[in-house]
């Protein structure tokens, strides 16, 4: 179970911090060329500013976009069968190039505004579930840019237990294009807890559990978003009562996909 939740994790982990990869298969692929309409362009030899200018491609010339990393595009100029350079270019430079039809080439970068008009949202965070250390991997689907349904997959790890939840949640965000953003939860799931060995007489459990929460979305760069919540939980157990338990929570994700 708890290999499960940890390959959950780290699988959305994955999806925050790699997305940049995906326009490198693309270009890889594809391989689009564009042509240089201003002056000149500068090529560096790495993906940043600090990395030196080693050729200038002059107007009229053609460079294959082979890969991009962030604003940089990692681009080949072929000058015939005796001049080939691979270098790296700034995405605004390739904004000022047209393509082979003429046509004017500019590659979108996401901003805040793209929010509100996210499709997919995929999240990794960690916080404390009734004192207990928490890992948690998320998914959500935006109906509307107000509404969001997400499964919440978390790991907990206590000192006398752990444990393993899964919820549904229906998110409300009232203003998505805000930077700093409020958002509020309702949700229901299951959460199975199993003792450690060194406690006695105590059983593994499954309850049912509801929760409601609020939260905020901290618009961070390009996709990225830090998230801050805390959420109520009300346990459904075999028991005569219920119990409640808080659980704070902060971690990032990354939104994807345009309506």
């Amino acid at each position: 179970m708890n290999r499960t939740i940890n390959i959950i994790a780290f699988a959305c982990l994955a999806w925050v911090l790699v997305p940049p990869a995906a326009h490198a298969g693309l270009f890889e692929r594809e391989q689009p060329t564009v042509i240089v309409v201003e002056q000149f362009i500068e090529m560096h030899t790495g993906p940043g500013r600090g990395y030196p200018v080693f050729y200038v491609a002059a107007e009229g010339e053609r460079l294959v976009l082979l890969k991009r990393r962030t604003d940089w595009f990692k681009v080949r100029l072929n000058r015939g069968d005796y001049i080939e350079k691979e270098g790296w270019i700034r995405s605004a430079a390739i904004d000022g190039t047209i393509d082979e039809r003429g046509e004017p080439v500019e590659f979108y970068s996401a901003g805040i505004g793209d929010f509100a008009t996210r499709r997919f949202e995929l999240g990794f965070g960690g916080g404390a579930f009734d004192g207990a250390r928490t890992l948690e991997g998320y998914a959500a689907w935006a109906m509307t840019p107000n509404i969001s349904l997400r499964l919440n997959a978390t790991q907990i790890l206590g000192s006398f237990s752990e444990g393993i939840m899964g919820t549904a949640n229906v998110v409300m965000v009232p203003f998505p294009q805000w930077r700093v953003s409020p958002f509020f939860s309702i949700g229901t799931g299951i959460i199975h807890t199993e003792p450690q060995t060194t406690v006695v007489q105590a059983e593994d459990r499954t309850d049912e559990i509801a929760s409601a929460g609020l939260g905020a979305n901290i618009y961070l760069t390009r996709r990225f978003v830090l998230n801050l919540e805390y959420r109520r939980h009300t346990l459904f157990t075999s028991r005569d009562d219920n119990e409640e338990v808080d659980q704070w929570k902060a971690g990032f994700s990354f939104f994807l996909g345009r309506r």
